[in-house]
């Protein structure tokens, strides 16, 4: 089953409100309310593209570790998985997906880590409860994402919601201002260059891991 099959396998139970989710209509009116107006924005399309310099960072991974992308790309390409939360599902099974195919990242040579605004403790967090062998690195304010052209605020009414969910980004994050990033995914070269990149304002769609696998392969016979 693809990761998208996956994905949509739980929105369907979700939606549904089959037990444990048992979702009021509301809430789900509420939520498509909030991805189409992200989608109608444009924001998606005002992200970076493949052909685009990709901003360098330097940010910390659970441990406190200085992660700085300079260093992981004169080892190889990056793959680079923005990550919303610890309390995303669709989240959590994307990394889930991206860590069956870090072998197949690794053999050709490249790295690969998430990158989130939560803090330290909810990655640490993260790693665990889904097996990673990669790091997510904290983005304090989301400012990385910015950058990236993914950071986006959450409308009040929404806001609301996930605050009915105990879904407190504040206390996620360390941070008061209700943004998240767009879910997106960049596979970049040694020079700095995005050689491909996914970017979805919808966040119950992914693509596979499988998709990029044959851009790091090009980057490796270019290398």
């Amino acid at each position: 089953m693809s990761l998208q099959d996956r994905l949509d396998a739980f929105k369907a139970d979700f939606e549904a409100g089959k037990p444990p989710y048992e979702t009021r209509p509301a809430v789900i009116e509420t939520m498509h309310r909030a991805t189409a107006e992200l989608i109608a924005s444009g924001a998606a399309g005002r992200a970076l593209k493949a052909g685009d310099k990709a901003p360098a960072f330097i940010l910390n991974d659970p441990e406190g570790n200085a992660v700085s992308s300079a260093d992981l790309l004169a080892k190889g390409p990056l793959v680079l998985s923005f990550y919303r939360g610890v309390w995303c599902p669709y989240c959590n099974m994307d990394l889930q997906a991206l860590q069956a195919a870090l072998p197949a990242v690794q053999n050709l040579g490249a790295s690969l880590v998430a990158i989130s605004p939560q803090n330290a403790p909810n990655s640490r967090k993260s790693v665990r409860q889904n097996g990673l062998g990669f790091p997510i690195l904290s983005d304090p304010h989301n400012d990385v994402a910015a950058a990236f052209g993914l950071r986006f605020e959450l409308p009040d009414y929404l806001v609301e919601l996930y605050k009915g969910f105990k879904n407190d980004l504040p206390t996620f994050n360390g941070d008061p201002s209700w943004t998240l990033p767009m879910p997106a995914r960049f596979v970049i070269g040694q020079d700095g260059t995005i050689l491909y990149a996914e970017v979805n304002p919808d966040y119950t769609r992914r693509p596979d891991p499988e998709e990029m696998l044959p851009v790091l392969r090009g980057a490796l016979v270019k290398a």
